[in-house]
């Protein structure tokens, strides 16, 4: 796999995973949970998580196609907010959505 076909489909992962806490009501859309609705905290947290498995995913790639450049603060910082902005559709589907009924 070469550099940038790695950096697209880290980049659609992402895209992906980011919406999925927003997108169903099961934990990591796997695991039922007891209530009818999962709350915003546990939404954020399956959100966090599934951060840190993306960026587990793009260091094992990065392994694998060369050299690991180290990073500072400042990457993760990026990498974060943009999590976050990736993550944007799925919550104004959830939340912000005008129901008509």
């Amino acid at each position: 796999m070469d550099v940038s076909l790695a950096s697209w489909f880290v980049i659609l992962l992402a895209a992906l995973a980011a919406n999925l806490p927003f997108l169903n009501e099961r934990l990591f859309a796997l695991i039922p949970i007891g209530s009818p609705r999962k709350p915003l905290w546990l939404r954020l947290l399956e959100l966090l998580v599934l951060y840190f498995l993306i960026l587990g995913i793009a260091l094992l790639l990065e392994k694998r196609i060369g050299n690991v450049f180290s990073q500072h603060w400042e990457f993760y910082a990026i990498t974060a907010c943009l999590f976050v902005v990736l993550a944007y559709p799925g919550f104004v589907f959830r939340y912000l959505r005008k129901r008509h009924g």
